[in-house]
């Protein structure tokens, strides 16, 4: 429980920090890109931190066809959190503590008779990286090279995702866990050698990123295929 309530803190924080930053003049906020943003948050990780992410990650990508309906109300919860933080800046101001708390609350409670779709909706989501990646991974750093290919990716995700539902369940699920095996093993990584020249390396050579994200999505994707094709019980 005191683990739960812990990162239940650090989401209220960084909504909090998210809008604080969000209400600065334009000409205060510094560029960050998707990558420097990525390394701060490696750089913050401890290594029980970092085991941590390993260990959720492994269970999502062996495991995710069991607690499919949890990720899925975690993720609903998030969209709350970002459809918090965007009413407080336009719409209310001052603190987003208990708007983000009641958005949250709403959108997971609302994943529930929209499940399907929400799971559709993530499975097209995942395609949508999956191809980006494998783009990155070949190099292709091209914007317009990576939106076509991200775009196709969505197109035949959502497309199989609505035709068979228990693909887009073990596409997201894999894709989530081997994000968080990916973060922590960059977080264990970072701890343990120079950091430096660990982001040098990710940054000379395009294919490491993404590399690191797609073979456990693949290894876990078979694997849980697997596990649904055998089992009597599962039921959507």
């Amino acid at each position: 429980m005191s683990s739960l309530a812990g990162i239940w803190q650090m989401v209220l924080i960084l909504a909090q920090q998210t809008a604080q930053q969000a209400a600065q003049p334009p000409a205060t906020q510094p560029q960050v890109t998707p990558m420097v943003a990525m390394w701060q948050h490696v750089s913050t990780l401890d290594v029980v931190e970092a085991l941590t992410f390993i260990s959720f990650g492994v269970v999502c990508l062996f495991y995710g066809w069991r607690i499919f309906k949890i990720l899925v109300a975690i993720c609903f919860g998030l969209l709350g959190l970002l459809v918090a933080i965007w009413a407080n800046e336009q719409l209310i101001g001052g603190s987003v503590v208990w708007l983000a708390m009641i958005c949250i609350l709403f959108f997971s409670i609302l994943s529930i008779p929209f499940m399907r779709w929400g799971v559709s909706f993530l499975g097209a989501l995942s395609g949508g990286i999956l191809t980006t990646g494998v783009t990155m991974a070949f190099g292709l750093g091209d914007q317009r090279l990576l939106l076509a290919g991200g775009l196709i990716g969505l197109v035949a995700g959502g497309m199989i995702s609505f035709i068979v539902f228990k693909i887009a369940v073990i596409l997201f699920t894999s894709l989530g866990g081997s994000a968080l095996v990916a973060t922590g093993l960059l977080g264990v990584l970072h701890q343990n050698t120079d950091p430096q020249k660990l982001e040098l390396f990710a940054s000379d050579y395009r294919w490491f990123l993404p590399v690191l994200i797609l073979v456990p999505m693949v290894l876990g994707f078979v694997l849980q295929y697997r596990f649904i094709k055998t089992s009597q019980d599962w039921s959507v």
